[in-house]
């Protein structure tokens, strides 16, 4: 007997692009990394921890948050972490 699987996207995406991995920080000593909260329960917690760690590698940090977890970030927030952090870290709890 055969049978057969059907895979759903759940991104909606027709054609997804293809994008390259950008290269990796070489240490976090200096470097700027964003922390995005997308507004869930105790995602700011789970934050607070992560940057207490990044601090101690010497990591500078800028926290962000979106409106709600239910849509993707604003444009004008997606830009503002690329052109203001080296790396972003996207927080989600419950």
């Amino acid at each position: 007997m055969t049978s057969q699987t059907c895979l759903l996207d759940p991104t909606a995406e027709l054609q997804p692009s293809e994008r390259q991995l950008l290269p990796r920080l070489a240490t976090l000593a200096g470097a700027t990394i964003g922390l995005l909260d997308i507004s869930k329960p105790r995602g700011k917690e789970l934050l607070d921890e992560v940057q207490k760690h990044l601090e101690a590698a010497g990591a500078i940090v800028k926290r962000y948050a979106k409106p709600t977890f239910a849509r993707t970030a604003p444009a004008a927030l997606t830009q503002q972490i690329g052109v203001e952090c080296d790396a972003v870290i996207e927080g989600l709890a419950d």
